[in-house]
């Protein structure tokens, strides 16, 4: 019966609250103890908060058997980055620096908009120190692997989110992307992730990476992404970069399919090299799109890789997070992180005010380009997951995360919506997705068609490993 409970989608779950056919209770109920099995093999979690999340879901099962929710989210089983705020718990932030011993008195903006509306938080998933990396390990929480082979890296840094969300620990999950960090996860682990338009979802406290940060959903499915986004894109008034709120309900137009979009494709970009496996499953979900309705066109998207514009703010946002550290935290610190900031410190505000002028050239070429088209679609990774504690494929020469991620941080910089969508499996048996970018603020046109996809292609989950669980029991 739980197993059956875990398998239902947002949509399924308000459904049968409403009829009384299920309690939140009993779901809640169910994903603590799916959490309390699988934690010890796949660690997706740094924290759970099961008396807490309970005593939330009983007062959610009085509201719907008196018929008065308050919101879209009324009792669903949520998750929460450990790198957002939840009031009255530590947010370590995946490092041994951070003192849990402090007062711990706000929620991170879209924490409190998902409480607002009743969600029932179940604890919070793991990542890597700061979020630095596309991996998932961290020297706090150790190792989090992937749900379709144990062995491999989940991605990161939301890859505590993408395995909660691929093996049923919760039905919503809150993630954050300041490089890549839902998309990444999403597409290894084979899930939808979307990352809004910056400002669509107001951000608090900022981190250090400041504009470049975006919050938003990992799920199962693009309706669970939509509803969660609608909530969480509410007024926030201690966001200074927030727009105003814009009321939008994300799952409104969803079904009306893609006929007569206008799509660009491009494999690289102009500088990245893919895996063959990967390319030719991207092309098939591309052409899956051209079936749909949708007008596709390659174009020759010829650009110089910006990870010359991006390493440096993302030296600097790290340097912003050591330099109050005393020499005792910083040798607690995961060494390549203090390598990556190093260069921070260095920079002059000349030099970061001319990256922010490539910054803003090239937003510029890429809103030229949607002037023509609806969507641009990409591969979303370079390769399929590979071995953990790795921060790059064994043996492939990369030495950075970015190399076999070449198509997440450009739109980090420019700020566009950009999705995750699963397009099928490489002969490992690994998930392979595709990239669909919009426009900025075309958030609802980049979920439409995602959807258009899904209808057609729905979205897998794995299995769990019972022989990985067997070998942990005994």
């Amino acid at each position: 019966m739980a197993d059956d409970i875990l398998s239902l989608c947002a949509n399924a779950l308000v459904e049968r609250y409403e009829k009384r056919t299920l309690s939140p209770v009993e779901v809640t109920r169910a994903a603590l103890e799916r959490i309390d099995r699988l934690q010890p093999v796949y660690n997706a979690f740094v924290l759970v908060m099961e008396e807490e999340a309970l005593r939330a879901a009983h007062e959610s099962e009085v509201r719907w058997r008196h018929g008065q929710p308050l919101g879209l989210v009324d009792g669903l089983p949520t998750t929460v980055k450990d790198l957002l705020l939840v009031k009255g718990h530590p947010t370590r932030r995946g490092s041994r620096t951070v003192d849990p011993d402090q007062a711990w008195d706000e929620d991170s903006a879209s924490v409190a908009r998902m409480r607002e509306q009743g969600a029932v938080i179940l604890g919070k998933t793991t990542t890597p120190e700061f979020g630095w990396k596309g991996v998932t390990d961290s020297p706090l929480s150790g190792v989090t692997v992937n749900p379709w082979n144990t062995a491999m890296t989940p991605g990161g840094s939301s890859g505590g989110a993408a395995v909660a969300a691929a093996l049923g620990m919760g039905v919503m999950h809150l993630a954050t992307d300041g490089g890549g960090s839902i998309r990444i996860p999403a597409g290894f682990c084979g899930l939808f992730g979307f990352k809004p338009t910056f400002g669509v979802v107001p951000v608090h406290p900022h981190p250090p990476a400041g504009t470049l940060w975006h919050q938003g959903p990992i799920a199962r499915t693009v309706h669970d992404a939509a509803r969660m986004l609608t909530v969480i894109a509410g007024h926030e008034f201690r966001d200074f970069y927030a727009g105003p709120a814009l009321g939008t309900d994300f799952r409104a137009g969803l079904e009306d399919g893609i006929g007569g979009m206008r799509v660009a494709y491009s494999r690289t970009l102009g500088y990245a090299r893919v895996d063959r496996e990967v390319a030719e499953l991207t092309d098939r979900g591309v052409g899956e799109l051209e079936r749909l309705g949708a007008r596709v066109e390659e174009v020759d998207f010829a650009m110089t890789d910006p990870i010359d514009i991006m390493a440096p703010f993302w030296s600097v946002a790290l340097a912003m997070g050591v330099q109050p550290m005393t020499p005792a935290q910083r040798a607690l610190v995961d060494p390549p992180l203090l390598e990556l900031a190093a260069p921070g410190f260095d920079l002059s505000a000349l030099e970061y005010r001319v990256l922010e002028k490539r910054r803003e050239a090239l937003a510029r070429r890429f809103s030229e380009l949607h002037r023509r088209y609806d969507l641009l679609v990409t591969p979303q990774l370079a390769t399929t997951a590979f071995p953990t504690l790795h921060e790059v494929p064994p043996a492939s020469g990369m030495e950075r995360w970015w190399q076999w991620s070449p198509f997440t941080y450009p739109f980090n910089l420019t700020q566009q919506p950009a999705a995750t969508m699963p397009c099928g499996f490489a002969s490992n048996g690994l998930p392979v997705a595709m990239q669909l970018v919009g426009a900025r603020f075309a958030d609802a046109k980049v979920l439409r068609a995602a959807r258009a996809y899904e209808q057609a292609h729905p979205i897998r989950t794995p299995a769990i490993d019972a022989a990985a669980l067997q070998r942990r029991e005994a």
